[in-house]
């Protein structure tokens, strides 16, 4: 199994995740155009997917998928809540009228209809997706699995839960926030307070402090890659946040050592192949 962070940020959200076979695009936060460059950077074709999955319907994670809809035929993996709510957003944000029109008639016939608590497949990678605390209708996190190795991707999400500890135990790669660091945040002229406040509450975004947090306490040390994705580039500094995970890592040594490898994802450039 092997995966690619295509880009990720405030921007645009995007990862590629393949599996003997299967190629599955976890969420469509960027311009299709830009999407289908990215994975051929890769050496990827976007017409051989085999599905789209859509976490949930914030702009920074589906902005691409009408337009990219257009041009493939794999089905687009999505729950009833998000479904709607991703029609409905478009009127929420002021996109011209005929936006939400135009959303619902590319989704109409092309949508497998999952569950944020059922466990569903796409070819040949099966998904556990699981609740993850954030402002959204239906957001979840998922780990994925073929032949027994195992994987997660969770974006977006204010807190840690025990459900999240949990499910990613045993992952050999994990996909995980860590948008900002607080005392950045918290400096940030053209952020209004109530923005500040919505990032840092519990159905926010995780920050570099949380990430540290899990990393000491939560974390089974498994993992031979922890990817840190959705960086703030206004809170966050990639290498601020690099080290504060690998601080954390080292704390845990000499009782818990651990050898995963930390990888840094960025708004306008996919990740090399993590392969495990």
């Amino acid at each position: 199994m092997k995966l690619s962070v295509l880009g990720s940020g405030s921007t645009g959200n995007a990862v590629l995740l393949v599996s003997n076979g299967t190629r599955v695009l976890v969420d469509a936060g960027m311009s299709a155009r830009e999407i289908v460059r990215r994975m051929a950077m890769l050496g990827e074709d976007a017409n051989a997917l085999d599905g789209i999955l859509i976490t949930h319907e914030h702009g920074d994670h589906c902005g691409g998928l009408r337009v990219l809809m257009r041009d493939l035929d794999c089905p687009v993996f999505i729950s009833a809540k998000t479904r709607d709510a991703y029609v409905l957003e478009s009127r929420r944000v002021g996109i011209a009228n005929e936006e939400p029109r135009k959303r619902a008639d590319a989704l109409r016939d092309r949508t497998v209809e999952i569950d944020s608590g059922r466990d569903f497949q796409i070819g040949k990678i099966e998904f556990h997706p699981f609740t993850v605390p954030h402002d959204a209708a239906d957001n979840f996190g998922f780990t994925a699995t073929h032949n027994g190795v195992k994987v997660a991707t969770l974006l977006d999400f204010g807190h840690v839960t025990t459900l999240i500890t949990e499910r990613l135990r045993g992952c050999a790669a994990i996909v995980i926030e860590s948008n900002h660091s607080r005392d950045m945040l918290k400096t940030v002229e053209n952020y209004p307070w109530e923005l500040k406040q919505r990032i840092l509450s519990r159905l926010g975004h995780l920050s570099n402090e949380d990430v540290a947090e899990w990393l000491t306490d939560g974390f089974d040390g498994q993992a031979q890659h922890l990817v840190l994705a959705h960086l703030s580039q206004r809170a966050n500094n990639p290498y601020l946040a690099k080290i504060t995970a690998e601080t954390a890592l080292r704390e845990r040594a000499p009782l818990f050592p651990v050898t995963t490898e930390i990888t840094l994802s960025f708004p306008k450039e996919p990740t090399a192949w993590i392969e495990v």
